[in-house]
This record gives structure tokens, C-alpha cells and sequence, in this order.
């Protein structure tokens, strides 16, 4: 019997789970799980790998530095993950080189702005390619928070939710 998976959602660098996305995950997804991220890299990452501590089958969402967060841990812990959810990934950040090498299978969707002026799309776009055999990656009319594109994605679908029966 399949379990249901576990959602998470990774805030970037200068936000918290109380951001503009967390709010709104938190409102549609309770279940989600939403924590609040502070100081080096190193330091979010140990909180991320307790927080998944012996959990399986997970969807992780990550915004910006949060992308950069999720896909370091896709990267060591290829087999939990079942779908990626990049906006924006910082994956041009030099803690990710290490795994420039990697090529990982998760379904992984990424969605960037094309008026982001904080994360790099062709150098983005050239390391997803490079990264992730299926990559399903999307080039919006929006800036690196995705303001307009964010709210009106299928997240019900994304996070492979059920629909509900009228």
C-alpha cells in the first residue's frame, strides 16, 4: 500500500515559513511541512535532514535558496524524494558544484521568472538541463519571487493531491 507523501516547502535565503508562499501553503496545505530556515547553509541543512529524519516519499518545494536547499537534498537522498519543486533555485551557488556531476531521475518541475534579476535563468537553465533527466522546466512572465505566477500554478496537481469528489 502506497503512503501518502510528505510535502515540504523550504523558504529562500531572506524569507521564513511565514512568507508570502508559506502563508499560502499553510492555508491550502496544512499538512504541509513548513519550518523557518536561519543562518550558513550548512546550518539550514542539518534542520532540513532532521526534519526528514525517517521520512519517505517526499514532494519538497523550494523558492530561490530554499530551490538550492531541495536539490542538495535530492541529491543525497535520491531514493526519498519522489518530486522536486524548484522556483528559482539558486543552484549557481558554489555549494552546489559538488553535484554538478550527478544526474538525478526525480520528476522535477522548475519555474523561473524572466525578469529575475537576483538568479541567473540561462546559467539555472544550463545546470537543470545538466542535473535532472526529467526536468519539466518553465520560463514565466515574472520577476524571481514569481508575485504573479506563484498563486495561480496547479498546486493541487504539483503536490499530487486528490481531487475531491463533488
Amino acid at each position: 500500500m502506497a503512503t501518502n507523501p510528505t510535502t515540504v516547502f523550504i523558504h529562500g535565503l531572506e524569507s521564513t515559513g511565514q512568507g508570502t508562499k508559506g502563508v499560502f501553503f499553510r492555508s491550502r496545505y496544512p499538512d504541509m511541512l513548513i519550518e523557518d530556515y536561519s543562518g550558513p547553509l550548512e546550518q539550514r541543512m542539518d534542520k532540513l535532514n532532521r526534519l526528514l529524519a525517517g521520512r519517505e516519499t517526499l514532494i519538497l518545494v523550494g523558492s530561490s535558496f530554499g530551490g538550492l536547499m531541495a536539490a542538495i537534498y535530492a541529491c543525497e537522498n535520491e531514493e526519498r524524494v519522489e518530486t522536486l519543486i524548484l522556483l528559482a533555485p539558486a543552484l549557481h551557488f558554489g555549494a552546489f558544484k559538488p553535484y554538478l556531476e550527478r544526474r538525478l531521475s526525480i520528476p522535477t518541475a522548475l519555474y523561473h521568472g524572466r525578469d529575475d534579476d537576483l538568479v541567473p535563468i540561462d546559467l539555472i537553465r544550463e545546470i537543470a538541463d545538466r542535473i535532472f533527466a526529467n526536468l519539466s522546466y518553465h520560463l514565466v512572465d515574472d520577476d524571481h519571487p514569481l508575485h504573479r505566477t506563484f498563486p495561480t500554478m496547479d498546486w493541487d496537481g504539483l503536490l499530487r493531491i486528490p481531487q475531491k469528489n463533488p
